[in-house]
Order: structure tokens, then sequence, then C-alpha cells
């Protein structure tokens, strides 16, 4: 089952998308002020490359989910768009990746 569970392009893109935009918020909402505020720059140091790679990661997802799925250009350009707005790839989740159909084979 777990190898089906993550061979869904689908299932792949909504899970790196909701780690990329929570890794997101945790950047903005807590690492940044405890480095600005608290004097911790560790928190920026730790939180900061998980989010670099789940970003990546999401990226190289969407394109692959562009291919797979016969995206139109304006379709992978609201998904792009959405790892770099704030809660943006929840908004995509919602809107865009929710209810996609398996591509057949």
């Amino acid at each position: 089952m777990a190898a089906t569970f993550f061979n869904s392009p689908k299932i792949r893109l909504r899970i790196i998308g909701f780690a990329e935009g929570l890794s997101y918020l945790i950047l903005l909402f807590i690492a940044v002020p405890l480095k600005r505020i608290g004097g911790h720059p560790e928190a920026v140091e730790l939180v900061g490359p998980i989010h670099g790679l789940l970003f990546v990661l999401y990226v190289l997802t969407v394109i692959q989910a562009k291919t797979e799925y016969r995206w139109p250009l304006g379709k992978t350009g609201l998904a792009l768009l959405a790892s770099v707005l704030p809660g943006g790839t929840f908004w995509a989740d919602y809107k865009l990746f929710r209810q996609l159909r398996e591509p057949s084979e």
C-alpha cells in the first residue's frame, strides 16, 4: 500500500505542497522573529535549509505534475506562484490539486 501511496503524482504533490507551505509559515512567523527579536539566529539556520529543500521539491513536483496531467501554462504558473506566497500552497491544494484525477496509464 505504501508503494502505491507514494507512486501517486497527486498524493506526492499534495504532501510536498503541505510540507513546503508549513515550513514557509514556520520560517516567516516563528524562525525569523526568533532571529530578529529574540537574538536566536540558529532558528533560521535550522528551518531555512529545510524550507529550501522543500521549496525545490515542490517546484520539481509541480513540473512533473504539469507533464503528467498536461496542465496548461496558466495552471502551472499559479501552482508555482503559490509557493512564494505565505499560505499559497494551501490555496493551491484546495483549488488546483484536490480534484486531480490519476493519469491513465
